[in-house]
């Protein structure tokens, strides 16, 4: 069973973070090309790209629910809920949740707001996102070389 879980859990992490972490970065210059259209309001093709790309973050983040509730079950299955790697990867999962939940998908919706109202879009608030999105990046890269690594491990990698 544990087997099963873990296969389970880590298929999830790359069906479902994979494309989060794709698309959000992807973002930011899709919305920079998309505002960049002269005077007539923003390129139709780029609009659309960005408009994509934030759908894609938004229903991967919900099937991403899966990860940690996979995770959970998998680490009761191996008995090690209380190991210090698991909880500092707990930790650093809920804090790249907060990221997503908090800043990257609330400003996703703001910045196509001011395209889909062809309102100007400063460079800025697109930095700013790339920032969160990078943030919400490495905390994932760190939980997946803490699943990998594990100190403490028996796999004798």
């Amino acid at each position: 069973m544990t087997k099963l879980l873990l296969s389970l859990h880590v298929l999830a992490a790359i069906v479902a973070i994979g494309p989060v972490t794709v698309a959000a970065s992807m973002f930011p210059p899709a919305v920079r090309r998309a505002a960049a259209a002269a005077g007539d309001g923003p390129d139709p093709a780029a609009l659309g790209t960005a408009a994509l790309l934030h759908r894609i973050c938004r229903v991967y983040a919900g099937v991403g629910l899966t990860v940690p509730l996979l995770g959970f079950a998998t680490a009761a299955a191996m008995d090690v809920l209380g190991s210090g790697w698991l909880v500092t990867s707990i930790a650093l999962t809920a804090a790249a949740a907060g990221v997503l939940v908090a800043f990257v998908l609330p400003r996703q919706d703001e910045l196509l707001g001011l395209l889909n109202e062809a309102r100007p879009v400063e460079r800025a608030g697109t930095v700013r996102l790339a920032m969160f999105t990078g943030v919400f990046n490495l905390l994932w890269a760190v939980v997946t070389v803490l699943m990998i690594v594990r100190p403490g491990s028996t796999t004798g990698a």
